[in-house]
């Protein structure tokens, strides 16, 4: 029998250094974490390591030709992964932390299944504190997809979590209900002038 997740509850307004450093643990062993944002549940693995990244793409049955959109905790976090102009970095002062991610220039150091062999990536900084809180933690971008098989409704609950994965998930940090409502809008800036892929809680000219 497939054990189920261990379940850490966490205040979702200033959580304890105890549950982020449980699974921050959890993801530098190579695991997979559900965790609450402004949204909905999110699944977090190590967005640097590719076998946890396969582990994100197995849970949800995600094709591998989507690429992960992945939470930093600064821009000089975002830098590290991604390559920031003048333009992006605007945005990121006026928008972060929020509901605004960023397609941008990878480096390199992304591996090819998060990018989906785009040779780009989807950034941003969440203003939940939990999901903030975890990727300080961590000290690196942790994936962002949310907690469910791809095709089902996304989750804004633990519980919900749990039941959509009895096995195969590690840990789920429990910060209460989460708001559900519009996704983070997303916004191309590879392209000029800018291209919106996804139109979600931050409305975002095209041409910003």
């Amino acid at each position: 029998m497939t054990e189920r997740p261990r379940v850490v509850q966490v205040d979702p307004m200033a959580p304890a250094p105890a549950g982020l450093r449980a699974a921050a643990d959890v993801l530098r062993a190579g695991g997979a974490v559900a965790f609450p944002t402004e949204t909905f549940y999110g699944l977090a693995a190590a967005a640097l390591d590719p076998a946890s990244v396969k582990r994100i793409f197995a849970l949800k049955g995600r094709p591998d030709s989507r690429p992960l959109l992945v939470l930093v905790d600064s821009v000089a976090m975002a830098e590290t992964v991604a390559h920031v102009a003048d333009p992006a970095r605007a945005l990121m002062d006026r928008y972060w932390p929020g509901a605004l991610t960023l397609v941008l220039p990878a480096r390199t150091i992304v591996p090819s299944d998060v990018t989906a062999g785009t040779g780009t990536l989807g950034v941003r900084i969440s203003s939940h504190p939990v999901a903030h809180g975890l990727v300080r933690m961590l000290g690196e971008p942790v994936t962002a997809p949310s907690a469910n098989p791809s095709g089902l409704e996304p989750p804004t609950t633990a519980a919900a979590v749990v039941a959509y994965f009895a096995g195969g998930l590690d840990l789920v940090l429990d910060g209460g209900p989460t708001a559900g409502g519009a996704p983070s809008t997303v916004l191309d800036m590879t392209v000029e002038p800018p291209k919106i892929i996804r139109q979600g809680a931050v409305v975002v000219r095209a041409e910003a």
